[in-house]
């Protein structure tokens, strides 16, 4: 295969930072059809079916009653020991400098990587000196310690024994072990939110990636009560949207719909990976909401894609590396006609 333009790294609108940004990639792909397929980011193609939103939801400051019944909901979807331990945000971006600003000592955060870059930003913004490590051993020297997991964007899982064993040096040192386990919904990985009430551990969810509406922006830590009260004590009154709130109530308790939906997107990754294979690209790893691939041509099969509509994400700081999410149902043919021609193109 021959290698793809050097405007790949450095050139024509620098490299796209986050999935998404479709401004960027038409600056760099300016010939490409449209309307664009977008599977740079890890958020389902399958949006949860709510019901219409009531006609006053905008007017009115959000009902405190949905308020709580939101976090109680949550608390039991997402096994928090009680209500106590979760307080709500309007997503987790929001949350993350929040939480880094829990450890009273600024010291060192180690970032087990590669993953997530707003973890790393965050806690720098909150006034730590960063480490980002691949090794778990070493977060057990810091007085923040991150793990995203499963892992973003490579689908790495961490035993929740190394977790609780890390949250136990975290909380003797008066530290913090944050597990983020924004794409646990997927996942058969244990969680650690019933362990958090023993302190020294926050763990975050996300809303909007398994019940495809990241535009609704919600998020929870689940904490030691003391903590989850800090938070919800800088987030102020009506943190979460009326709007957000009609929605997510009807979300967290549809078990069923949230059933059927695991079992949709794990047919959807294994669809995805079968004509990756066919197009000769090994997935190396992911989750059921994308994939992750780790080839030497990966600059050749974003330029490939690109050209063609697709946007995947790619990594500045990684160039054998992409993560592709899943198409919506427009978009497998779309997807399919520009891998048969991948190998002659390239």
């Amino acid at each position: 295969m021959k290698l793809a333009d050097p405007d790949i790294g450095e050139g024509i609108g620098g490299p796209i930072q986050h999935g998404g940004n479709l401004s960027r990639a038409r600056a760099l792909f300016r010939h490409a059809p449209e309307p664009w397929i977008d599977l740079s980011t890890g958020i389902s193609p399958h949006s949860y079916p709510h019901s219409p939103l009531p006609g006053n939801v905008f007017a009115r400051l959000p009902d405190v009653a949905s308020a709580e019944k939101l976090k109680a909901l949550a608390a039991a979807a997402y096994g928090a020991p009680s209500v106590a331990h979760l307080a709500a945000g309007p997503g987790t971006q929001i949350l993350l400098p929040m939480v880094a600003g829990l450890v009273a000592r600024k010291g060192h955060a180690a970032v087990l990587s590669p993953t997530y870059a707003e973890h790393a930003r965050a806690a720098r913004l909150a006034g730590f000196e960063v480490m980002e490590t691949a090794d778990l051993d070493r977060l057990k020297d810091a007085d923040l310690a991150i793990v995203v997991n499963p892992n973003n964007p490579t689908g790495r899982v961490v035993p929740r024994a190394d977790l609780l064993a890390l949250a136990v040096i975290m909380r003797a040192k008066g530290g913090l072990l944050v597990v983020d386990e924004a794409f646990m919904d997927v996942s058969e990985a244990s969680s650690v939110t019933d362990a958090v009430d023993g302190g020294g551990l926050v763990v975050l969810r996300s809303f909007g990636k398994f019940y495809g509406m990241a535009g609704l922006r919600l998020g929870f830590v689940i904490s030691h009560p003391e903590l989850a009260a800090k938070i919800e004590s800088r987030l102020g009154p009506w943190a979460v949207s009326g709007p957000a709130l009609h929605v997510a109530n009807e979300a967290l308790g549809d078990a069923r719909w949230q059933q059927a939906m695991r079992l949709r997107l794990k047919e959807d990754a294994a669809r995805l990976d079968a004509l990756l294979g066919t197009a000769g690209i090994p997935v190396t790893g992911g989750t059921s909401l994308f994939r992750f691939i780790r080839d030497p041509s990966a600059q050749a099969i974003f330029r490939h894609l690109g050209e063609r509509g697709i946007l995947v994400r790619r990594f500045e700081e990684r160039l054998d590396d992409l993560r592709i999410g899943l198409p919506g149902e427009s978009g497998w043919a779309r997807l399919e006609d520009a891998l048969k021609t991948i190998r002659t193109a390239m």
